[in-house]
């Protein structure tokens, strides 16, 4: 379907789709599957054949690397006020958010853009779209980059937005397009939530009435039209902190290697030839016709089964050299510096800095490294979460507001803070080494040390030292 077209003709403009074109490459990158050129045909001098080219899949290696390192079960996200935590921490427990979300972190890395949608549950809305009763939940809803259609944004924030959710009913398929928009309610700005159900066919689709929809089981309690009673929009947009250099004017992300397309082709055609290496290499001999003959007990002189041995045509090798070795010279050396070098560039071109990645005994490992605060990848996570904070802050604040509009007893302006724990991204224990090496040598004192690194104060700190106290290697965090 092309939902483009079908919000054209509702009368709102989205960003071009030829940007939708490169969210698809992107896409065909991250999974391997990109048309003519990991599945191509190749003219063998005879005839035209089909060929498949091996892969690396570093797009989906660079993606779940930043998405691990962006959310994972050591960020925490907390409300100040207890009874509002304890609500935000059910809704995003019940939601799977550490789990789904780490997994749109990764889809975010390889389409430059998600959303999260909070919305109710179990609720009841009047025909004109206000809210009879409060029982019901907050569930949250899930939208990658194919399916948002930013329809108005002001300094790359987009303010009101499309998204498309398609569910497959007796064998046809539909699409519900979903329009979050600001109308004056009462004088005042308000976000109205619009629903649309369309059965996808060719072109823009054909739009289904709400007493059709909801004989449909994934639109029977779907209302078309729904008062926020909020100024404050209701989806939040989560992009990776990439300049968008496709177009001047555009609000949507790039993916995390949306420029390193070249890097991407060059890592794979050289493995490709790195693995046909050996193919193509393989130790043959080559035998004359006669070689393959049986000895007096009817046995064969070779064993039939063993794939080293070719039997060629009659009147070939006769003479002196009956049996021919055919042992080729690997490029092993030459294919994995080659590798090696691509595998720089790109990690260095996705933000993880050199060397973060080695092709070794074939296979691609992560480079243990320390990570200082003055690493490539400390600047980029610290870069990324400068998005990454303000949404996981909004998606917390629209939780609230929902849960106060079901009548919950939580404070929807309480302050929201994001641990993202840099433990993951510091050198915690060398650090801590080096400090104990500073007590030894009486650079550091053994109060500062317990103060640091025990969280004390200074009189609880002092109780627990005592005279030519160093601090062991074993001791526990």
């Amino acid at each position: 379907m092309n939902v483009t077209k079908y919000l054209k003709n509702l009368g709102h403009d989205t960003v071009p789709g030829s940007f939708y074109s490169l969210i698809d490459t992107w896409e065909n990158w991250y999974r391997n599957s990109v048309k003519g050129f990991h599945a191509y045909r190749i003219y063998n001098g005879r005839e035209h054949i089909s060929v498949k080219r091996y892969s690396l899949g570093m797009a989906k290696k660079v993606s779940e690397d930043i998405a691990d390192l962006l959310l994972n079960e050591r960020v925490a996200i907390v409300a100040a006020d207890s009874r509002s935590d304890e609500f935000l921490q059910a809704v995003l427990k019940k939601n799977k958010f550490l789990v789904t979300g780490n997994d749109y972190q990764e889809r975010k890395a390889y389409t430059g853009t998600v959303a999260y949608i909070p919305c109710l549950n179990g609720i009841r809305v009047s025909e004109e779209g206000y809210l009879i009763s409060g029982e019901g939940s907050v569930d949250i809803n899930y939208v990658s980059a194919s399916n948002i259609y930013p329809l108005s944004w002001e300094n790359s924030e987009i303010t009101e937005c499309a998204f498309s959710f398609f569910k497959t009913v007796r064998g046809k398929q539909y699409a519900n397009i979903q329009l979050h928009l600001i109308q004056m309610t009462d004088g005042q700005p308000e976000y109205v939530i619009e629903n649309h159900v369309v059965e996808c066919t060719d072109g823009a689709g054909k739009e289904i009435s709400v007493e059709k929809w909801r004989e449909l089981p994934p639109f029977a309690s779907l209302q078309p039209k729904i008062h926020t009673g909020s100024d404050r929009r209701q989806f939040v947009i989560d992009r990776l902190n990439i300049v968008n250099n496709t177009s001047e004017d555009n609000p949507m992300g790039v993916a995390l290697f949306a420029n390193s397309l070249d890097q991407l082709r060059g890592l794979d055609t050289t493995y490709d030839s790195y693995v046909n290496e050996f193919v193509l290499g393989k130790k043959r001999v080559f035998v004359a016709p006669e070689m393959m003959a049986v000895n007096e007990l009817g046995d064969p002189v070779f064993d039939p089964n063993d794939v080293v041995f070719y039997k060629l045509p009659e009147d070939t090798l006769r003479g002196d050299k009956p049996i021919v070795e055919s042992n080729m010279e690997l490029r092993s050396e030459e294919h994995n510096k080659a590798l090696n070098d691509e595998l720089n560039i790109l990690s260095m071109k996705t933000g993880f800095g050199p060397k973060h990645y080695k092709f070794e005994q074939g296979n691609v490992t992560t480079a243990t490294q320390v990570i200082s605060e003055n690493s490539d990848m400390f600047r980029t996570l610290k870069k990324h979460e400068i998005i990454l904070e303000d949404v996981l802050k909004e998606l917390a604040q629209i939780i609230l507001r929902l849960g106060r509009t079901l009548g919950n007893a939580v404070d929807r302006d309480t302050e929201i803070t994001i641990d993202f724990d840099d433990s993951i991204i510091e050198d915690k224990q060398s650090e801590r080494q080096q400090d104990r090496q500073d007590v030894a040598m009486g650079a550091m004192t053994l109060l500062d040390y317990r103060m640091k690194w025990y969280q004390e104060d200074p009189e609880e700190a002092a109780k627990h030292i005592t005279v030519d106290e160093v601090p062991p290697d074993d001791e526990e965090e």
